[in-house]
C-alpha cells in the first residue's frame, strides 16, 4: 500500500474499499474558528437576500428575522479563507493520500442543513452530476461544529461505489437529482452508515458512493464544508464549473497531459449552459427561481 500523509492506512484502506472514511482531529481550532466567522459573515449578509441566487441557496421560508440557508455556492470563489483551506490545508494531503500524488481541484459548496426541519438529500451519486473521463474523484467535508444522531448526519451505503451507476432521470426523461424509488432495493439502504462527530470531523466519499441524508429536525443547523478534488488524469466531460477562477487548479504535483478513461459509461446530466439548479431545487421539484 502506498504512503500516506495525514490519514492512517487503516483509513485509506476503508475508503479504498467502502467508498468512504471519517476522521476526527484532522482539522484543528485555528481552522475551524477561521472557517465558522467567515461563515457567520455570509449568514448575516444573506438576511438582506429574499431568494436564491448565485451565490445563496436558500430555503422557501427564510426571511432577514430567520434565515435559512441550503447552501453557499462555490465558498471558494466567495471569500479566500475557504480557497486557503481546501487548497493548502488537511483535505490537500487527504486528497493526495487517496488520489495520488497528483491533484486537481474542482468544485466546493457549503451545505448548511437547517435546523427546525431543513431538507433531506435523497439517495443520489455525484458522478451524474459532474462527469468526468475516469472515477478518481472525491468529495471531503469537514463538520463545522458537533454533529449528532438527530442532526441528519450524511449517511453513505458501503460498496456503493462499486455498483453500476444509477440514472437520475424519472420515467418521463426529466432529470430528479435523486435515485428513482424503484432502484433502491438493489441497494438495501438500512445499511447506510451515518457519519458523524464533534466539529472538524471529516468526511470523504467517492464520486459513485450512494449518499444521502434525512431532515435535520433538531434545534442546531449542521454545516458541512464539501470540496470535490480529482486525480490530475481524470478530466471533467462538461463546462459546469468553467466559471470558476480555481476549477482543475492543480493543488499538489503536476498537471497531466493525458487524460485516463475509465470504461465504465457515465450517465450524462442535463445541459446546464443556460443555467443550473442546486440539488435541492431538483429533488424538491422546484422551478428555477
Amino acid at each position: 500500500m502506498a504512503s500516506v500523509k495525514i490519514l492512517t492506512r487503516d483509513q485509506s484502506a476503508r475508503y479504498h474499499k467502502k467508498g468512504y472514511c471519517a476522521a476526527e482531529g484532522l482539522v484543528d481550532s485555528t481552522w475551524l474558528a477561521r472557517l465558522n466567522a467567515v461563515t457567520h459573515d455570509f449568514i448575516e449578509e444573506s438576511r438582506g437576500v429574499t431568494a436564491s441566487n448565485a451565490r445563496f441557496d436558500l430555503e422557501p421560508d427564510h426571511t432577514a428575522a430567520a434565515p435559512r440557508l441550503r447552501r453557499l455556492n462555490a465558498p471558494v470563489d466567495q471569500h479566500e479563507t475557504y480557497w486557503e483551506f481546501a487548497s493548502t490545508g488537511p483535505f490537500a494531503d487527504i486528497a493526495e493520500d487517496l488520489l495520488g500524488p497528483n491533484v486537481k481541484f474542482h468544485h466546493s459548496k457549503l451545505n448548511f442543513k437547517w435546523s427546525g426541519g431543513g431538507e433531506s438529500v435523497k439517495w443520489h451519486q455525484d458522478i451524474q452530476f459532474w462527469p468526468h473521463t475516469n472515477y478518481d474523484v472525491l468529495t471531503i467535508g469537514v463538520y463545522l461544529s458537533d454533529v449528532t444522531q438527530d442532526m441528519a448526519p450524511m449517511g453513505i451505503i458501503p460498496g456503493s461505489h462499486d455498483h453500476d451507476l444509477f440514472d437520475l432521470y424519472d420515467a418521463q426523461g426529466r432529470w430528479t437529482g435523486h435515485i428513482q424509488d424503484k432502484d433502491l432495493p438493489a441497494l438495501d439502504v438500512d445499511r447506510a452508515e451515518y457519519l458523524m462527530g464533534p466539529a472538524g470531523t471529516i468526511t470523504v466519499h467517492n464520486c459513485r458512493a450512494v449518499h444521502g441524508s434525512p431532515p435535520n429536525h433538531s434545534a442546531s443547523p449542521r454545516p458541512l464544508l464539501l470540496c470535490a478534488y480529482s486525480a490530475s488524469d481524470a478530466m471533467p466531460i462538461t463546462t459546469l464549473t468553467a466559471g470558476s477562477p480555481h476549477a482543475e487548479v492543480v493543488i499538489r504535483g503536476e498537471r497531466s497531459k493525458w487524460a485516463r478513461f475509465d470504461p465504465r459509461p457515465v450517465l450524462m446530466p442535463p445541459d446546464w449552459s443556460k443555467g443550473y439548479q442546486s440539488i435541492f431545487q431538483y429533488q424538491q421539484g422546484e422551478e428555477a427561481r
